[in-house]
């Protein structure tokens, strides 16, 4: 492959991690069912769901603690403010090793690590950061900050550079099926960085995260196909990927992959370009039947 094309594969190290995404309404929907249940008729704690929720939190509840924490974080329900996040956070967090609060505790770790890394409500410090993802990971295999900790090891950020580090990492995370961590595996395999240089195992894990619609995995699977690395040579299946790696992205990164499909489409016929458009269409319309069909099912 060319310098450039592994260039235009490689992601920016700030964007490739697992960041204080907003959490899906359940989230918060669950722990407000939960304080809804604990302020019965009969209960003489108020009903307000915020102040009942701040109630728990101040007796020590992980659970709490963090839905309060994430709701600072994401200003729901209060006014955003990343330092009463990170307070929260931090005693959610203190909960690490309890059990069965754990899991919150965990939760909380990873966004605490989060919160160090993008200096949101404390000075940035990539060390605190990883400090944090390190407890996530290792005590509870919290697959966003295995995920996150191997970005730190890749790109040396709050720890020394070190690409089988980071690697192991990165497998940890994609053996529990998180895409990101499939595709910068298979980035390495590519490079051969931390890992033996391996195309077909790049192609491999480009695979799996490109059918989750991974859009980088998406590009570099097409790549691989145009050039015939690690894969037979197929325009027609690279045309295919590119075009729907394109069609999920927007600003210079579509134009990067835009170019890319239509310099595949030039080596094709008007029959292989219609060919590679009815499999995307395929693929897309797959996704939508698989997905209702899981709502009628939680129906």
């Amino acid at each position: 492959m060319t310098d450039e094309s592994q260039l235009q594969i490689r992601p920016k190290g700030g964007e490739s991690s697992l960041s204080l995404s907003k959490p899906r309404s359940g989230l918060i929907a669950r722990g407000l069912g939960d304080a809804a249940s604990l302020a019965g008729p009969s209960s003489p704690e108020p009903t307000d769901w915020l102040a009942e929720i701040r109630r728990r939190a101040e007796k020590g509840d992980a659970d709490a603690q963090l839905h309060l924490g994430l709701m600072f974080v994401h200003g729901e329900g209060v006014a955003q403010d990343y330092a009463e996040a990170v307070r929260w956070l931090r005693k959610a967090a203190d909960h690490g090793n309890d059990y069965p609060q754990n899991v919150h505790g965990s939760i909380a770790q990873k966004f605490l690590g989060d919160m160090y890394r993008e200096g949101q409500g404390v000075p940035q410090d990539y060390a605190e950061a990883a400090h944090w993802y390190r407890k996530a990971a290792e005590q509870w295999s919290h697959v966003g900050a295995v995920f996150n900790l191997g970005v730190s090891y890749d790109n040396g950020q709050g720890v020394p550079q070190d690409y089988v580090e980071a690697a192991r990492w990165y497998r940890k995370a994609a053996d529990q099926g998180l895409s990101s961590a499939q595709y910068r595996l298979g980035l390495m395999y590519h490079e051969g960085r931390g890992v033996p240089q391996d195309d077909a195992e790049a192609a491999r894990l480009y695979r799996e995260a490109a059918e989750w619609w991974d859009t980088d995995a998406q590009f570099g699977l097409g790549v691989l196909y145009y050039e015939g690395q690690g894969v037979p040579r197929d325009f027609t299946t690279a045309h295919m990927w590119l075009n729907l790696a394109a069609s999920q992205v927007s600003g210079e990164q579509q134009k990067v992959y835009a170019s890319w499909r239509d310099r595949v489409a030039r080596k094709m016929t008007a029959q292989q370009i219609a060919e590679a458009q009815r499999l995307a269409a395929a693929f897309g319309a797959e996704w939508d039947d698989n997905f209702a069909q899981a709502g009628r099912k939680q129906r």
